[in-house]
């Protein structure tokens, strides 16, 4: 182990041990506290105020803001979460998770015994909502692993005790299609800029790069999208809303790939709009331009315009 990969774990075993030493309410405070020493020292600060100014122009700069400063609170907040996310996932009905709506969808695909691909983004505390779903059903997630071997331990021993699976992400479709295929629900957070290797859709107003991974095997398989959400309620609790499912439909069309990942797009900028603190601003999320050249396609009406660049492998 490199020295400066000593140095991370140690710091992280540190921090979770002096996370796991305070009450959980009280660990919230610390962590929005951390959220705002990051803003403070201006942790990917021009990146995020611009990614909220093109997401937002109509604001103004007061509420822009308030906005990215309450976001820095909730990243310090989820962050030290981390560290106890098995007790949270297990923590008895209505102290952790104050509602969970949207159960009878879960509850219909698993008496169907079907596999769905689960789609959510980097919205709220997203591992706290794969590991309450893990408590219906099984759930793998799709992670790409850490190059700190000792960190990514942690982090999967952590998933593992909350009663998520892990797939690694760079080993390609084989694991996820057996897993799909065994009936398991399959997890990917979807938006983050994959460069040439996606489509480009419409999300917050501007055509973004975009993993197809998630339409491709729903459609391949005929299997559904489901969308999840977890958000922070002001007392410091959370809320998990599971969306109707998406079916695919028309799958053989050219267009299948383009409507349905621009249909799971459209619903996350759904949530970011309603709550847009809890989104992740600080990705350069529309770091690739659209291919000058590309023909515009008109899917689901203005919304689902999309440019296609080369298939994700």
């Amino acid at each position: 182990m490199s020295l400066k990969h000593a140095l991370e774990t140690a710091l992280l075993d540190a921090s979770f041990a002096a996370v796991r030493a305070l009450p959980w309410r009280t660990s919230l405070g610390a962590g929005a506290a951390l959220g705002e020493t990051m803003m403070a020292w201006g942790l990917r600060h021009r990146v995020a105020a611009g990614n909220l100014t093109r997401a937002f122009p109509e604001w103004s700069e007061e509420r822009r803001r308030e906005v990215l400063r309450e976001h820095y609170r909730e990243l310090g907040r989820v962050a030290v979460e981390y560290a106890r996310l098995p007790e949270l996932v297990a923590a008895p009905a209505g102290e952790v998770i104050a509602e969970f709506r949207g159960l009878e969808h879960l509850d219909a695909l698993r008496r169907q015994g079907r596999g769905a691909v689960m789609v959510s983004g980097h919205l709220g505390n997203f591992e706290l909502l794969g590991g309450a779903v893990a408590r219906h059903h099984p759930v793998d997630l799709v992670v790409r692993p850490l190059s700190n071997k000792a960190v990514e331990e942690r982090m999967v021993r952590l998933r593992t005790r909350a009663g998520l699976g892990s797939l690694d992400a760079d080993r390609g479709v084989r694991g996820v299609v057996a897993s799909l295929r065994a009936g398991r629900w399959v997890g990917f957070l979807a938006d983050q800029d994959v460069r040439r290797a996606g489509i480009f859709v419409p999300f917050l107003g501007t055509l973004a790069s975009t993993a197809v991974g998630p339409a491709r095997l729903s459609l391949a398989l005929r299997l559904p999208i489901v969308m999840g959400f977890c958000v922070r309620r002001p007392d410091g609790r959370h809320e998990i809303t599971m969306e109707p499912p998406i079916e695919p439909d028309e799958p053989e069309s050219p267009a299948a790939i383009a409507r349905l990942t621009a249909r799971h797009v459209a619903r996350l900028e759904d949530w970011v709009r309603r709550r847009p603190e809890s989104w992740f601003w600080l990705h350069r999320r529309w770091k690739t331009a659209p291919p000058a050249a590309a023909p515009e396609q008109e899917e689901e009406g203005s919304r689902a315009s999309v440019r296609a660049s080369r298939p994700l492998r």
